[in-house]
Parts: structure tokens; C-alpha cells; sequence
């Protein structure tokens, strides 16, 4: 019998870009230049930056092409900065295609990303870790389902700016990528110096949310099951609107005070509030 996937998610890149597709067909002329949660990026902006993910990943992983490689580059957040500054030149080169052109662009190299990403074993090493979860090799599945989660909060970040953002805010479409963003959470912790046993409980409300338990060991910080049902030290819960844009550092922490409800011991919280699930 074949593993399971952990957090199964390339079924689901077909329905998502269609439903982007859609949207950015439908957008007018104005709708184009709206303000978006990323700072200084407008709709069109995003939309262009998807483009560069599906493109850039189809060169490096399938065509083994890596343009100009980064120099010096010794730390994560020399990486960020790096990638970064990737973004901000694609972003301001793509001011000059039309928006027709942009879907264009997006539709046929989805379709051939797409068929990349199902020809891999998910369990197989990944070309890139996911480094904001701490890894420094992953396996192809969760490399996967954190590219789904970027085109999920990205896609979604359209929708905010243009009032349609419940669409993607489905068991089906959000559960996989907050589970994807949960994945995080140990790496969070990890500086947070505590009491072995220590127990912490993290809830996302509404039926596309979930529980999740992380438990300080000797080895450090682990995802749990808490099947006895054991009193947390430390609880917080949050509905899903506040989840994904905490994650992406689209809102800070003061921003969400009266919408997030802590029980017990607040400071063995904070790494949840100020956890970052992209490369930011």
C-alpha cells in the first residue's frame, strides 16, 4: 500500500487556478490597479507575481535553469532579502503587459506546472526545503502543498481587494492550507524556553479551521494528538479571516487583539501571533 500523503494538495491546483482565471477575466479596467493586503502590490501586481512562481519554478525544477544564482547568500534572512528583490523586479518589469496578456501567460503555464508537479514522487526529496518551517530538506509533498498555499493567499488576497473573499474560504480550499501553514508552528517555538511537558493549543474556527497540539520535549518542540484530553498550558484560538493574514504578515498582532481569545499563561502564545508561514 502506498504512505499517505500528510496534507494532500495537487488535486486541488486545477480548481484553484480555474477560479483565478475566472476572476481575473471578469476584472475591469479599475479593478486591475485596486490596492491589495500586500503592501505596495495592486491586484495586477499579484497577479503577475503568480505568473513568476509557476515560470520560475518550471525553469529551475524542471528545466534545471537557474538564471543568475544567488551570491552570498548564508542565512534565511539573506535568502528573503534575496527573493525579495526577485519579486520586486518581476513585479515592476510586468507593469508593461496587458492585463489579456497576463492571463494568458497564467493559464498555459499553470497547465504545464501542473503536469511537472503530478509527475513527482511525493515522497522523493524536494529541490527546496521549506525553509519557514524549519526544514533544511523536504520531501516533494510539502514542497507542493507550499506552493498551493501561495497560490491559495495570493488568489486570496485578489479577493479581498475586490469583496469576493469568501470563494476560497471552503473545507475543500482553506483546510489545506492553514494545515500547510500549521506546519510551522514547532519551528515557531523553538527559541521558547520552557518546561518539558509543556502543552499548547491552537485553534482556527469555523469548519475549515482545526486543532492543533504542540508539546514541548526533550528534543524540542512536536506536534501531538492530546488523546487523553490533557489541560494545555497555554490556549488560542482565532477565526479563519485572522488566521491566514496573521500567517502572511498581512496584519500585525496589535491589529487582531479583540478578534484572537487566549486562555492561560499569554507569553507561550506569542510565537503563534508573531509566526510567519511564507518567506517574509
Amino acid at each position: 500500500m502506498d504512505p499517505v500523503v500528510p496534507i494532500p494538495t495537487i488535486h486541488l491546483f486545477e480548481k484553484v487556478d480555474r477560479l483565478l482565471l475566472d476572476l481575473l477575466k471578469s476584472l475591469s479596467a479599475d479593478d486591475w490597479d485596486l490596492p491589495t493586503l500586500s503592501p505596495q502590490w495592486t491586484v495586477k501586481d499579484i497577479a503577475a507575481h503568480l505568473l513568476d512562481g509557476n515560470l520560475r519554478s518550471l525553469s529551475i525544477a524542471r528545466d534545471g535553469y537557474r538564471g543568475d544564482p544567488p551570491i552570498n547568500v548564508n542565512s534565511y534572512r539573506e535568502l528573503v532579502t534575496y527573493l525579495n528583490d526577485l519579486n520586486t523586479i518581476w513585479v515592476l518589469a510586468y507593469k508593461r503587459i496587458s492585463p489579456n496578456m497576463l492571463i494568458e501567460m497564467l493559464e498555459n503555464s499553470g497547465r504545464e506546472y501542473i503536469s511537472y508537479l503530478q509527475e513527482l514522487d511525493p515522497f522523493d526529496p524536494a529541490i527546496f526545503p521549506v525553509a519557514w518551517a524549519g526544514e533544511t530538506e523536504s520531501q516533494n509533498w510539502f514542497n507542493i502543498a507550499r506552493e498551493y498555499s501561495e497560490k491559495w493567499h495570493h488568489q486570496q488576497q485578489i479577493r479581498e481587494a475586490i469583496g469576493l473573499q469568501h470563494v476560497l474560504m471552503t473545507p475543500e480550499l482553506f483546510k489545506p492550507c492553514i494545515e500547510t501553514f500549521m506546519r510551522a508552528l514547532p519551528h515557531a517555538y523553538k527559541e521558547l524556553d520552557t518546561e518539558t511537558g509543556t502543552l499548547i493549543r491552537v485553534e482556527v474556527t469555523s469548519e475549515a479551521g482545526g486543532i492543533w497540539y504542540i508539546e514541548k520535549t526533550f528534543n524540542g518542540w512536536r506536534f501531538v494528538k492530546n488523546l487523553a484530553m490533557a489541560e494545555p498550558s497555554a490556549s488560542v484560538s482565532m477565526p479563519t479571516g485572522v488566521a491566514w493574514k496573521l500567517f502572511t504578515k498581512a496584519i500585525r498582532v496589535n491589529e487582531v487583539v479583540r478578534q484572537v481569545t487566549i486562555t492561560g499563561n499569554s507569553a507561550l502564545i506569542m510565537p503563534v501571533l508573531t509566526m510567519v508561514s511564507i518567506m517574509a
